[in-house]
C-alpha cells in the first residue's frame, strides 16, 4: 500500500483507529454528527480505495458499482446486515466486521436493561426528579425479583453466552433458542437448555434477543409470539430491532400481554412506533449497547485494522468472506 491509498470513515470513530489510517493513507472523516446521505456516500466512495462504514451505511452492488477503486470495506459493527455479503463476494471484495470486542459491553447493556424494566428503575427516577414523590408507599413501583426466575437466550452467540454468565448471581436457569449450532460453551459453564421455539417462549420468565438480523429472526417476535409468552414476561432487545414487530409490541404491552420490556434497537431507527415512549412498561436506550470506552477504542482499531489488511493484501483479522483473499 502506498502513502497515496485514500480512505473514507463514514462517521467519526474512536481516534484510535483514526490514528492507526493516518500512519498509512490519507483519510477523509465525515466532519458532521449525521449518517452520510447515499448521495453522499456514493460520491465519497468513488475515490476511495477503503471504506470504513456504520450500519446505517448500505453496502451493496450499487456501493460498489460507484467505488470502482475499491480493495475492501470495513464495517464499524458486529452486525452486518447491512453489507450484501454474497454481492461482495461476488466481486472479491473482502468485508469485515468488529466481533468480540463489544461483547461485554453489550451484556452488561442487556443486563442492566433487564434489571431496569423488572424493578421499575427509570420510572421511580423520573418519580424523584419530578418533585412529586409524596413519601414511601407500600405499593409503590412494586416490581420483580430475578433470582431463581428462567432466563431465555434468543440467539445465543458470543453476546447471549456473556449475558447467561452475568445472570448466574442471580442463579436464573437458562433456556436458549436459535443459532446454527448449540452454543458449548453456553451449555458447560451455564447448564443452558436448548428448546424449540414455542417451548422456549413459554418457559422463559425474560427473553432477551442477541441475535442477528437475518430472514428467519426477522419479526420473530410478533403478536402471535406475545400470545405464547408468559404474561409476566420481560422483553430485552440489544440485538437488531426489526427482529421484534413494534407496533405489535406496542399493543401486547399496552394489553398487558407480556409485563416489559427493555429496548436499544428498533425497527426503523432513529424512529420508534407510535406509541412506544408512552408506555410506562417498557426502558429505551438510543442504541448504546457498545458505548463504553473500552468497546468503541475497540471496535475503531479492528476496524482500522481490517482495512489496512485488506489494503496490504494480507489477511484481515476478521473477515467476513475470506475466501476472496488471494484472488487475482
Amino acid at each position: 500500500m502506498t502513502a497515496q491509498a485514500h480512505i473514507v470513515v463514514t462517521r467519526a470513530i474512536p481516534e484510535a483507529g483514526l490514528t492507526l489510517l493516518r500512519e498509512k493513507a490519507t483519510v477523509w472523516v465525515n466532519p458532521e454528527d449525521r449518517p452520510l446521505t447515499r448521495d453522499e456516500l456514493l460520491a465519497r466512495a468513488a475515490t476511495a480505495q477503503g471504506v470504513i462504514g456504520l450500519l446505517t451505511d448500505r453496502i451493496d452492488a450499487g456501493f460498489f458499482d460507484a467505488a470502482p477503486l475499491l480493495r475492501g470495506y470495513a464495517n464499524y459493527a458486529v452486525g452486518y446486515d447491512n453489507i450484501d455479503v454474497p454481492e461482495a463476494t461476488r466481486r472479491g471484495m473482502p468485508v469485515s466486521n468488529t466481533p468480540d470486542v463489544l461483547t461485554q459491553a453489550t451484556a452488561e447493556l442487556a443486563f442492566g436493561l433487564i434489571l431496569a424494566v423488572a424493578r421499575h428503575i427509570v420510572a421511580a427516577d423520573s418519580t424523584m426528579r419530578s418533585g412529586n414523590w409524596p413519601g414511601w408507599g407500600p405499593m409503590q413501583f412494586i416490581g420483580t425479583e430475578l433470582a431463581g426466575k428462567t432466563l431465555g437466550i434468543y440467539g445465543p452467540g458470543r453476546i447471549g453466552a456473556t449475558v447467561a454468565r452475568l445472570s448466574r448471581g442471580f442463579a436464573m436457569p437458562i433456556v436458549a433458542c436459535g443459532g446454527r449450532k448449540p452454543n458449548e460453551a453456553l451449555v458447560r459453564e451455564c447448564g443452558a437448555t436448548y428448546l424449540p421455539f414455542e417451548d422456549f417462549l413459554a418457559a422463559a420468565d425474560v427473553i432477551c434477543i442477541t441475535a442477528p438480523l437475518t430472514p428467519q429472526t426477522r419479526h420473530a417476535f410478533n403478536a402471535a409470539t406475545f400470545a405464547r409468552m408468559r404474561p409476566t414476561a420481560i422483553l430485552v432487545n440489544t440485538g437488531r430491532g426489526p427482529i421484534i414487530d413494534e407496533a405489535a409490541l406496542v399493543t401486547a404491552l399496552r394489553d398487558g400481554r407480556i409485563a416489559g420490556a427493555g429496548l436499544d434497537v428498533y425497527e426503523f431507527e432513529p424512529r420508534m412506533a407510535e406509541g412506544l415512549a408512552a408506555l410506562p412498561n417498557v426502558v429505551i436506550t438510543p442504541h448504546i449497547g457498545s458505548a463504553t470506552d473500552a468497546a468503541r477504542n475497540g471496535m475503531a482499531t479492528l476496524a482500522a485494522r481490517n482495512l489496512l489488511a485488506m489494503l496490504e493484501g494480507t489477511t484481515p483479522p476478521t473477515c467476513l468472506n475470506p475466501e476472496v483473499l488471494g484472488r487475482p
